[in-house]
């Protein structure tokens, strides 16, 4: 049986967060940045070491806050299903800081709105933009020790442009809802062990 895992990739204007998942499905990038203003929903199958897994990419356009419940979720067309993903993508612009501020409040918004049992939810922190290095607004290792050690999330740095560690963010990302998962459902538990050589291809 196919699994489908629902993916929410939420970022500030700008970060990146749409070249990020072009990139990962059609391995492009352009230069021209044109602004997320409505909820865009991608269906790729993806196979990881002989296991075929279908995703529910939905990249969102830059909200205001994260919806409280159910009702304000279904009001607001931009925020339709993002309370019941299986993980989170919180994009930033490395040289940005109030790009990362934005990513921090939303952070701080799913845990405490998100519905009961749910607390598991993986949220993956990425730093876009890596080939801008010199201009980098807060040092790696800082970013990388609050939100590992603190925040308790997986922290990854990228290159939508360069196509870099763009395939490792999907594969950790995976690798984490079949972690989470695997503690309540047994199946689950191949899912996690064939994730492990982190080989992944796109149908």
């Amino acid at each position: 049986m196919v699994a489908t895992f629902k993916i929410a990739v939420l970022g500030a204007q700008g970060v990146g967060k749409s070249a990020i998942v072009r990139q990962f499905l059609y391995n492009e990038f352009s230069e021209v940045c044109v602004p997320t203003t409505a909820r865009r929903v991608y269906l790729p199958a993806v196979v990881m070491n002989g296991h075929v897994h279908d995703l529910q990419i939905m990249d969102f356009p830059p909200i205001t806050s994260f919806p409280v419940n159910t009702l304000q979720e279904w009001a607001d067309v931009c925020c339709r299903g993002l309370r019941s993903v299986h993980a989170y993508i919180l994009v930033y612009d490395i040289c940005c800081f109030d790009s990362f501020e934005y990513i921090k409040t939303i952070r701080q918004q799913i845990l405490e709105t998100r519905v009961i049992g749910t607390s598991e939810t993986p949220i993956i922190i990425v730093g876009n933009k890596r080939d801008l290095q010199r201009g980098r607004v807060i040092p790696r290792w800082n970013v990388s020790n609050l939100v590992k050690k603190t925040w308790k999330c997986g922290y990854i740095e990228c290159s939508a442009k360069y196509n870099w560690h763009i395939l490792l963010l999907f594969s950790e990302l995976l690798k984490s809802v079949g972690c989470a998962r695997c503690k309540h459902v047994h199946t689950t538990i191949r899912f996690q062990g064939a994730l492990r050589r982190n080989r992944c291809t796109i149908m």
